[in-house]
């Protein structure tokens, strides 16, 4: 048997530091059992997914050197590997089931399932789809299709018993049914959910083994039923420890970088990056720490694969990276890498119609500009809080402008003097003296110097956003309960306008 892995992620958003952490112990483990690596785009999210996010995997990837045998760009025998072309393919798996008795369609409105969520609340229940819609006669389904009413198809999940699977690492996995609801397989738009389109793309691209992240263990028993029901072979799962911030939750982008090309532009080594990653995960023999690519996947071994979280710790990265500099890079080598990095004519040439007029003399070059070379930002009460204003009004301040970005997806020059005066007008505060100066302050560290906008097109959107989330850190954070009240009330902002 041919051992086949996969990585599936979905385009709605920049590379997160988990597509290729997933990516590499898919490779990894395919690769010493002489086997292959696929990537698959999951963009059946119409409403989120994006060509340019689509774009950012591959470059990701590409960047880190992670290779797949089949998938966009390369081919193989089992294409199309983007879901959004293999449609009709679910929709006839799906029909299968249909008439096989094993799921069902739902014409649950909004309302109804609101009702629900809020009920099962109440209840202290995990639940909240009730499956009212479970039992309907063929005569009440044909009456409320020809009414026109939408509706989507649902797994019919078993409501007594236990979902038994084995789990490479963890061992044997026992759920109760009653735990599991009945699942959507497709939305009203036509467009499967992730779990019907997995199980029938992996199945179809003949996957041996599903290596992913801890967080998908609570879906398994779902993947494990579609499966059966079909009558296929279960493949092997294995579930990878997930990556921790420093507060011991799932690695966020609320709170830490975790755009790939933060990273990469910060000036990290994608060798020490890829060696880093796998560290994550996985313990080498003899605590070994420094290692490339291929030893790893030559030495590799189940057993060595952690079972709980693994921090994503940045000074082991920064210590990594240093390892590499020192031993892959002679010194004269050097200033060539550091000049492409950061120095290049190109960018250079984009800072000095900032400068030209503001510098006495080449010497102030750095101080004036060094911002946009470091990521590491000297802040103060005093930067951050002008003309009194509150810290918690500084931090909010900061994450409604994040809020604003992300969502224009514009974190160009205008987007950013855009978002600026939104945040004026938000907050009911002076644009100039206290919005520009609190954003001049997070992104510089100073009270002056090069323009902010134009600084902001150099210094590139990941690291931007890096900085307005330390300015949140160290003004002390936003609590769940403020961060909750503060998005009821940017959500609502249109309302009240």
């Amino acid at each position: 048997m041919e051992v086949r892995t996969r990585i599936a992620p979905s385009p709605t958003g920049d590379p997160h530091v988990g597509t290729p952490y997933m990516a590499l112990f898919n490779l990894i483990f395919a690769k010493h059992h002489g086997g292959k690596f696929l990537l698959r785009i999951e963009d059946t999210d119409q409403s989120r997914s994006r060509h340019e996010y689509e774009e950012s995997i591959y470059k990701a990837l590409q960047w880190l050197g992670i290779e797949w045998d089949e998938g966009p760009g390369v081919g193989g025998p089992h294409g199309p590997y983007k879901q959004s072309e293999r449609t009709e393919i679910y929709r006839e798996h799906c029909q299968k089931l249909l008439d096989m008795g094993h799921a069902y369609k739902c014409f649950a409105t909004a309302e109804e399932l609101k009702e629900m969520r809020e009920l099962s609340a109440k209840m202290g229940q995990r639940m909240g789809y009730d499956r009212r819609y479970r039992n309907l006669s063929e005569e009440e389904i044909a009456s409320r299709e020809k009414a026109g009413q939408p509706y989507v198809i649902r797994l019919k999940v078993p409501l007594t018993g236990e979902c038994t699977y084995e789990d490479m690492t963890k061992g044997r996995i026992t759920c109760p049914w009653s735990d599991v609801d009945d699942q959507i397989l497709l939305k009203s738009d036509g467009y499967p959910t992730y779990h019907l389109a997995n199980v029938v793309d992996d199945y179809l691209m003949k996957i041996t083994h599903v290596i992913r992240g801890d967080e998908w263990m609570a879906s398994t028993p779902k993947h494990v039923l579609l499966y059966d029901l079909f009558g296929w072979d279960r493949p092997q799962f294995m579930h990878m420890p997930l990556l921790l911030g420093a507060d011991g939750k799932k690695l966020s982008k609320r709170k830490n970088p975790t755009s790939v090309f933060y990273y990469k532009e910060s000036g990290y080594l994608p060798d020490a990056f890829v060696n880093f990653l796998t560290l994550m995960g996985y313990s080498m023999p003899e605590d070994r720490e420094i290692y490339s690519l291929d030893q790893i996947i030559k030495e590799f071994s189940v057993k060595h694969v952690g079972v709980s979280g693994a921090f994503f710790d940045v000074k082991k990265l920064d210590w990594i990276n240093q390892q590499y500099l020192i031993n892959n890079i002679p010194e004269q080598d050097l200033w060539g890498k550091i000049k492409a990095w950061g120095f290049s004519d190109e960018r250079m040439a984009k800072i000095m119609p900032l400068i030209h007029t503001r510098i006495k003399t080449f010497g102030e070059f750095m101080e004036l500009c060094n911002f946009l070379f470091v990521n590491h930002i000297e802040l103060s009460d005093e930067l951050l809080s002008p003309k009194g204003t509150e810290k918690e009004v500084s931090a909010a301040l900061l994450q409604a402008m994040i809020w604003s970005m992300e969502e224009n997806e514009d974190w160009s020059r205008s987007g950013f003097e855009r978002g600026s005066r939104e945040m004026a007008e938000f907050f009911e505060v002076n644009h100039k003296k206290v919005v520009m100066r609190i954003l001049f302050a997070v992104i510089t560290g100073k009270h002056q110097g090069p323009p902010l906008f134009d600084s902001i097109d150099i210094l590139g959107k990941d690291r931007t956003r890096a900085r307005l989330l330390h300015g949140i850190e160290f003004l002390g954070g936003i609590s769940n309960k403020k961060m909750a009240a503060l998005k009821k009330k940017w959500d609502g902002r249109g309302a009240l306008q």
